[in-house]
């Protein structure tokens, strides 16, 4: 186990948040350095076509071995930015042993339980990767590039039969770019797999429909002194329209398939307020009708307050996967399979997000997702198994055929 545990503690020691204000890609440049270390790895292990881009993308290549070198090649992708929305550099990761109960993490307030986690009673006796909880772990997506530059390493020392396998790691895929400039032509494998999913054993291929909102509510300023049946306070407009989004289908009161609309960002003062927020679904038709709703909404608003004063942008972001992956099922079979050789059930479950896979399935590139181990992304109560990291990488070395 140590190998892909000294492999993750050192990715994560390397802050990589992302930056969804940045324009180029990498929008941070630590990404840059992190790729290089993985470049560096993977040329040292002996993969072929080892190559980072201008952008940041990390690539290569591991040719098949004895009878599986005539089968085609995997994909196994995984990136290499952390969420913007917790801090990420300075990261104190350590190594606890679990007994039960809350976990105090070294910062003396943050504490791991079970309410937040049912699956923690679980691992008793197992030893956990924490934070200190200042920061996040960066298990998203650090552990999913340890578990496949470990298995391409292990691969390489064995002497089993194993398919080619083709590597990508990839930048921003937390601010919605890692697919943006990914080389799909020149990527090796015609299927593929991201490993950037949670506890060990779930198997993702389908995700939210999803896309962005930008409204712009332009008011009429006043002093407040001399503004009666004058002032159009963009402020309290901007509210009226967020107060009609149906209460029950936000974040906080879904889950499974359930959709929801997201109010993320309110800025601006009574001359303009601006509301930011998603719009997501699993099922395309109602992906389709929540779009609308919102449009007759700002229509109706701006008949009331006047014509002009509420503009409203929507911008799809993603799609539903399956309809890809189902052609090429056997992506699902082999991984369930997979698992089951290292004694874990898989489990398929929807995807509440999106991931790079979304994108390039709809690129050509078939590409489902696989569990981390991680648990509690995007927050300073992110841990991950040691365990985890171990199981993830051999099943990533079945996948392969080894």
């Amino acid at each position: 186990m140590k190998d892909v545990t000294e492999r993750f503690l050192r990715y994560v020691s390397v802050g990589t948040n992302s930056d969804p204000d940045a324009e180029g890609c990498p929008s941070t440049p630590r990404q840059l350095e992190l790729g290089r270390m993985i470049a560096g790895e993977l040329e040292r292990i002996g993969l072929a076509d080892v190559r980072q881009d201008e952008h940041g993308y990390v690539y290569g290549y591991l040719p098949g071995e004895g009878e599986g070198a005539r089968l085609p090649a995997i994909g196994l992708i995984a990136h290499m930015d952390t969420s913007s929305s917790v801090p990420g550099d300075g990261i104190r990761a350590s190594v606890v042993e679990y007994r039960g109960g809350e976990i105090l993490l070294a910062d003396g307030r943050t504490r791991i339980t079970p309410a937040m986690f049912p699956d923690l009673e679980k691992l008793k006796g197992e030893e956990l990767i924490v934070t200190d909880g200042r920061t996040l772990l960066g298990a998203d997506d650090k552990a999913g590039v340890a578990e496949i530059v470990t298995a391409c390493e292990r691969l390489v020392s064995g002497d089993a039969s194993h398919r080619p396998v083709a590597v990508a790691f990839t930048p921003d895929e937390e601010i919605g770019r890692g697919a943006d400039l990914f080389d799909v032509a020149g990527f090796p494998a015609k299927e593929a797999y991201t490993v950037d999913g949670g506890p060990v054993g779930e198997i993702e291929f389908e995700n939210f429909n999803a896309a962005s909102f930008d409204l712009a509510v332009h008011g009429v300023n006043m002093h407040p002194g001399a503004s009666k049946n004058l002032m159009k306070n963009a402020i309290l407009m901007a509210n009226e329209f967020i107060s009609m989004l149906p209460p029950a289908e936000a974040p906080a009161h879904t889950e499974g398939y359930e959709g929801f609309y997201h109010v993320m960002s309110v800025s601006g003062d009574e001359t303009l307020c601006r509301v930011e927020g998603l719009i997501r679904d699993h099922d395309r038709d109602s992906f389709e009708s929540r779009k609308a709703f919102l449009s007759r909404l700002a229509e109706y608003l701006d008949g009331k307050w006047g014509k002009g004063r509420f503009e409203l942008v929507m911008k799809d972001s993603y799609y539903n996967m399956k309809e890809k992956i189902l052609p090429h099922f056997g992506l699902i079979t082999g991984a369930e399979e997979a698992f089951r050789k290292e004694g874990v059930e898989p489990v398929r479950v929807p995807i509440r997000g999106g991931t790079d896979g979304a994108r390039l399935s709809y690129e050509g590139l078939p590409c489902p997702n696989l569990s981390t181990g991680g648990y509690g992304f995007h927050s300073c109560v992110e841990f991950i198994p040691v365990s985890s990291l171990e199981k993830m990488t051999k099943v990533l070395m079945h996948i392969a055929g080894a």
